[in-house]
């Protein structure tokens, strides 16, 4: 199923978003296939999008995800019964890592560094040149989104930005933006979740279907 298509005629403002949003696809689809991961980091409600992401791929969405035959064997051989239990309750998963709710790094870097830097320090940390850095902002100009994207490009990483209005400053440092059609915050947030919700849809048809 073409996820994209679905979106489009769901909410046909969008269509000035969808070959930016299906460039988006294809930078994911290449990271996960490579054993690449997602980092994405946002503030507010885009903190909890990230959340929301890291969710949508870690465990099953639409799809009953089910793991590789030969892990499964293994847990078994490790322990009968507790490999029994895992096996039928473990989901296919791809790694993303919300880069939110690292609470002792969060409260550290605010109080010996600069909290503007926190996400940026996870990326540096986290990122390898197969992963992919999603960068929320409504407004497009959040600095610690900003510094986080530019570790990542300078560390090889390939980048998305999810915003709004006119794309703010990192429209022109993401490798692919997604600027949806709307001027105020919340507005732009109720478009973010069925842009990210299609992405996560089709990546699970790709990888588990």
């Amino acid at each position: 199923m073409d996820y994209f298509n679905d979106l489009i005629k769901r909410y046909p403002i969008l269509s000035i978003c969808e070959e930016d949003i299906r460039k988006a696809y294809t930078i994911l689809e290449k990271s996960f296939a490579s054993d690449g991961k997602l980092l994405i980091a946002g503030n507010g409600g885009s903190a909890a999008d990230s959340d929301h992401i890291s969710g949508e791929l870690l465990k099953s969405f639409v799809l009953k995800r089910i793991p590789e035959q030969a892990f499964l064997n293994k847990l078994t051989e490790i322990d009968s019964d507790t490999g029994s239990y895992l096996a039928d309750k473990l989901q296919g998963s791809l790694p993303a890592i919300p880069l939110t709710t690292h609470t002792a790094l969060m409260t550290a870097s605010l109080n010996d560094v600069d909290g503007n830097v926190l996400f940026a320090q996870q990326v540096m940390g986290l990122g390898k040149p197969e992963d992919v850095f999603l960068g929320i902002s409504t407004s497009g100009n959040s600095k610690d989104v900003i510094y986080a994207m530019v570790v990542a490009k300078a560390k090889g990483l390939k980048t998305i930005a999810l915003t709004g209005k006119d794309g703010g400053k990192i429209k022109n440092i993401a490798d692919v933006s997604i600027v949806v059609p709307q001027t105020e915050t919340y507005k732009i947030q109720e478009l973010h979740l069925p842009v990210y919700h299609a992405l996560c849809l089709q990546i699970e048809e790709r990888f588990f279907k």
